[in-house]
Formats: C-alpha cells, structure tokens, sequence
C-alpha cells in the first residue's frame, strides 16, 4: 500500500493556502484570491474539511482538490469549531441586538450539519470564552457548560437547546473537558473559592449521572488545564494560581495530578524540583506522559500511567514536551525567551537523544502525522519580522522553508494513524525542497554557531587595551597581590619589592625642587643585572642577522600579483575569479569525502552545486 500523502495549511491576512507536503512541496490549486481579512482557519479534526472564515460568511474546501464543499452566508464569522468527525461545524458570531425590536440579543451561534447542508442548532453565547460545545466522540450528545450547570442534549433533537436530555449541577463549576473514548466521561472542575479547596471529579454520563467515579480535592487551584489519554481512560489536572503565596515565583504556583475514571487511583504528582511547570503531554500509547518543570534549567521526566517515574532527562533550557504519533520519538525544545534548541530522544532505544537542531523564534511546532517530519513557524502578531514555514526530517535536516511578510497560523492537515507505516529508524534520506538548499546555502551554519558562541564578560576600553584575557574579573585583593609581585626584585635574596620600608620607618619630606637621593644597589644585586644585560644583548645580535637573511626570501614569496590592464577589472573577470574560487572549495570539499571525513550538511549541499558553478563558467566563455 503506498504511503499517504501529508499536508499543512497556513492562513494570512488576506490568503489562505493548502501544501501537500513530502515528496512534491506544491500548494493545492484552485483556491480563489480573496478580497478580505481572514480571522479563523482549520480542519476538521478527520482532516476530511477545510474552513475559513471572511466578513461575509464562511467557506469549506476539501483539501484534496481545493474544491468548494458549500459557503455560509453568516455575517461577521469570529471563530470555527469542528466535532470529532467533521460532520458539525460550529460557528461564532458577534453578539447583535435582535431585529425585532424586542431589546435581546440574536442567536449567535450557528451548528452547521456539513453533509446535510443546514443549520442543525441555533443559540446564544455573548461570551466567546467557552462558546464552543462539546460532543462525544459518536457525536450523538452535545455538553454545554451554563451557569452551575453543564446540560447534555441529544444533537437529533436540540435545535434551539430548549429540552436538555440530561443535567449535571455543580455549584461553582468553571470548566468541563469531554473524553475522547468510546464510553462517554467527562472531567468537571470547580475552583478554590472562600477557603474551600478545589475539585476536579469525573462522571460517566453514558447512564443517568448521579456520583463521580473519581473525585479530589486541593488547594493552590484557581485555574485548571484538563488532559485526556487518547483512550479517555486517566486525566491530568494541572492547577495553578497567579500568585505565588512563597514569593519564589513571578508567574504563581502550578501542581500537577493524576486521576483513573475507574476511580482507583487519584494522586498529586511528585516533581523533584521547585518552579512552575511549563508542559505536559500525553503518550499516544496512553499509557505514559512527559512533564517538563523547575526553574530553567529545567528537568523533563517521564511518568507511566499511575504516577511511577519512568526516566529524567539531564535538566536543560526546555519548556516543551511531544511525543511522535507512533510514541517511538519524543522532541523536547525550549521556545518562547529560551534558544530554540530541539533535541529528539529514542523511547525505545532507551531515551538515546538521535538528533539536535536549532529554530530560533518558533512560535508554533508540531510533528507530522507520519511521524516523519517536525513543524516550526515564526507567525504573527506573537513576531512580526521573519515568518516563516521551515520543516525539518526527523533526523534534523532542513527539508523546505517558505517566506512570509506576515502568517498568522499554521498547521498539519490531521490523517488516520493507520495510513503511515511506523518510523524504524532515521536512515531514511528525503531530498531537500530547492527552497531549503537556498535558504541554508544564505545562511550558513558557520555564523549561527560564532553568533551563539559566549562572549564572555565585557571588558572595558582601557582593560582591553592592556592585553586583559576575557577570564574572570580579578578582585581587588588579586590586582593588589599582582602588582606587589610584579615590583619582586628579581636579584635580591630578601625577597622583598624594591622600595620596601619596615614599619616605623619613614622617608623625611624634601624641599620643593629638591630629588630624591638613588637607593644603593647591592653588589649580588649589580652582578645579576650585568648578567640580564649580556645575555639580552647576545639575543638582539643573533634575531638581527636572522632577519637579515630571511628578507630576500620573504620578498620573493611576498611579490605583488600582475596588474589588470588599465588598473581596472571587468565585471566578466570578477565573476570568473568568484566562480573559480567556489569550484576550487568543491574540490576541496570532495577529495575530503573520497577521504570518508565527516561533511556538514552544507558542504554536502555545496558539492551538489558543481554542475551550476561550471555551466555559468562555460557561459562566461571560461575553459579548462
């Protein structure tokens, strides 16, 4: 069976545009120009549709051919969400007094039944924080979160979310997340409020819902990220406040926690190290996850599914933690203020680190969904200069890049697991797009290495003027120790610096005008410096007729280059002289690959240059 093909869209602007990937690199045609701003763009999750957004409505595109699927005349769309399947799309309007005089507002948000072309469900949401409903994974129940409540309703039979099929009543219940199993649960969370703690619980709504399966309770939570396994069998629960009650942090405190819906384990994760935790994931297998926490340098670890640590990785500048849809790589890379180093690491192999890449000012990075290739992006408004696409094979090698004056989003069309053969190892060698061999010959590793090199610690002007290494500051104690030994008569059998006086010993004050009488030498003192003074000159003697019978031959290796006629050279000569010198380079660069001596990835890519080098030769008219 022939390997899928993979795709990413990216949305700007005013362009929206869908790339099949590995091996061709080409954007989908057919996609018309458009005229307007688009605010929100994504694909369903099945990766079987293609929205986005414009002032006058919204459109869905197969992916495959670019094709119009249908158009939505909706005023002023402002965000998209799509079910589990891709067969609802909802959509979010500004809020708009009704037209009918009555003072209320309109029903704003629209559930769009995409293979029976009509609005299924129609309701209000003023606020677009939460507005999205939830759906089972079989999309037969849609959950909408109201006030103390979360209503379940049958997507058949709920057009306008009048009759709930079932309620869930929680006092104070801020959030909810929906499972992605096959039996339907779903994680609740009420926040810490007049001293008393928080709750995160889970319900089975598959039957009438009357206790949670799983329940606990804390404190320090005034907010809380829920995380399904991709079975829907553990949640993780990572609570956090905005303020630090120990004053150790800027950004508050963050604990993190592990629940079973069977309800047989519940308990908090013990990380070994202080400071926020910046990322956690979920293995595809679900049966482990990925934290990376403490101050920077931070600690990545690896945790099974009951909370036992498996592995911890050295502590280094990382923030973030993915694992590879067949769960055989993870990457783990600092982003946002931190370098932008990825490292891959083998989980079967024992969590062996197989690559290392630098992409600075990445703002979105995801793998593939063979597993194959990484995604990273430079987009706007979080960086308005150098955006970019770049991917990268697995293995760390640049394989297309594309330029953007300004992009907004980017991502991979999702695909079936199933389509794409597992990654055994990194052997594979996928031919670079022409766009990646251009970008790294016009940026060549060389300076991004002298560029992140250390400097060190900055010497002033007059320090460096004095011959000062870049070593450590001395302290004052050092510079004074220093000096005094450099004042050591080196003659003397004392041992003390010249001009030295015991204490109580002072020189009386001269007269105005009056000099200082010279100290006495001692006679050991005197013979020694006789000594320095022989010998030295003995050495200048011997370096002066050196000198003189090196300067013919150096003279005659130094002799100027023959003159251009008239003093000026033509722009064909020049560029002959800058061809020559590149080829000349390959030749070096391939006596050292006959040589079997390891090639960076751009000498590689400048040998693969010889052929154009030579044929712009031969249009200059230059010959062997």
């Amino acid at each position: 069976m022939a390997t899928a093909l993979t795709q990413l869209y990216y949305r700007a602007p005013k362009l929206v545009g869908l790339i099949d990937a590995a091996p061709s690199y080409t954007e989908v045609p057919g996609i018309e120009k458009l005229s307007h701003d688009v605010r929100q763009a994504l694909y369903s999750p099945n990766g079987q549709y293609f929205a986005f957004t414009q002032p006058s409505g919204v459109t869905i595109l197969n992916p495959e051919d670019g094709s119009v699927v249908s158009k939505l005349d909706i005023q002023d769309p402002f965000d998209l969400h799509f079910s589990p399947k891709g067969s609802y799309l909802c959509i979010w309007q500004r809020p708009v007094k009704s037209e009918d005089g009555s003072g209320n507002y309109a029903d704003n948000v629209n559930i769009y039944n995409v293979k029976a072309g009509s609005i299924a469900v129609k309701y209000l949401a003023r606020d677009q924080s939460g507005w999205a409903p939830s759906f089972t994974s079989d999309e037969t129940v849609l959950a909408k979160l109201f006030k103390n409540e979360i209503r379940f309703y049958e997507v058949n039979n709920c057009s306008n979310l009048s009759r709930a099929w079932s309620v869930l009543k929680i006092d104070n219940v801020a959030s909810f997340q929906m499972s992605p199993g096959k039996n339907p649960t779903i994680a609740t969370f009420v926040p810490e409020k007049q001293g008393k703690p928080a709750n995160v619980s889970v319900w089975n709504i598959s039957t009438k819902i009357t206790q949670p399966v799983s329940s606990k309770t804390f404190f320090k939570a005034e907010r809380c990220s829920l995380k399904w396994n991709s079975l829907g069998t553990a949640l993780l629960a990572l609570a956090s406040t905005d303020v630090d009650a120990s004053n150790q942090s800027y950004y508050g405190e963050t604990t993190l926690y592990l629940l079973g819906i069977a309800g047989s384990y519940d308990s908090r994760i013990t990380l070994d190290r202080e400071g926020p935790i910046h990322d956690i994931t979920w293995s595809p297998t679900a049966r482990e996850f990925g934290v990376v926490y403490g101050y920077m340098p931070a600690q990545t670890s690896f945790f099974d599914a009951r909370g036992n640590l498996i592995y911890s990785l050295p502590p280094a500048p990382r923030n973030t933690v993915q694992f590879s849809p067949h769960a055989k790589y993870i990457l783990v890379a600092g982003f946002g203020n931190l370098q932008g180093t990825v490292d891959i690491y083998d989980r079967t192999q024992k969590f062996a680190k197989v690559a290392s890449f630098d992409a600075p000012n990445t703002s979105v990075c995801q793998w593939s969904p063979d597993g194959r290739f990484i995604l990273t992006a430079t987009t706007s408004p979080r960086l308005r200069v150098d955006n970019s696409i770049k991917i990268w094979y697995a293995s760390g090698k640049l394989v297309y890049f594309k330029e953007f004056k300004e992009v907004n989003s980017v991502n991979w069309r999702p695909r079936p697991l199933d389509l794409f053969p597992p990654l055994r190892g990194l052997d594979e060698n996928p031919a670079p797009h022409q766009s990646a061999i251009d970008y790294v010959l016009s940026h060549p590793k060389s300076s991004a290495e002298v560029s992140s090199k250390p400097k060190g610690a900055y010497r002033p002007p007059r320090a460096r003027a004095n011959g000062a290494s870049s070593a450590a500051p001395q302290t004052l104690y050092q510079r004074e120790l220093s000096a005094n030994l450099s004042n050591v008569s080196l003659g003397g059998n004392s041992g003390a610096p010249v001009g030295f006086k015991p204490p109580g010993i002072r020189t009386p004050k001269l007269p105005p005008g009056f000099t200082p009488p010279a100290e006495k030498e001692s006679k050991s003192a005197a013979k020694n410096r006789k000594k320095r003074e022989n010998k030295k000159a003995a050495k200048d003697d011997e370096s002066v007729a050196g000198s003189e019978q090196q300067q013919p031959s150096q003279q005659a290796a130094t002799a100027p280059e023959p003159l251009i006629a008239g003093g000026v050279q033509s722009i064909e000569d020049k560029k002959i002289r800058s061809l020559l010198k590149k080829l000349r380079a390959i030749e070096q660069l391939k006596l050292k690959q006959a040589n079997a001596e390891p090639l960076e990835e751009t000498q590689v890519l400048k040998i693969e240059t010889e052929g154009k080098v030579r044929a712009e030769l031969a249009q200059l008219g230059w010959t062997e």
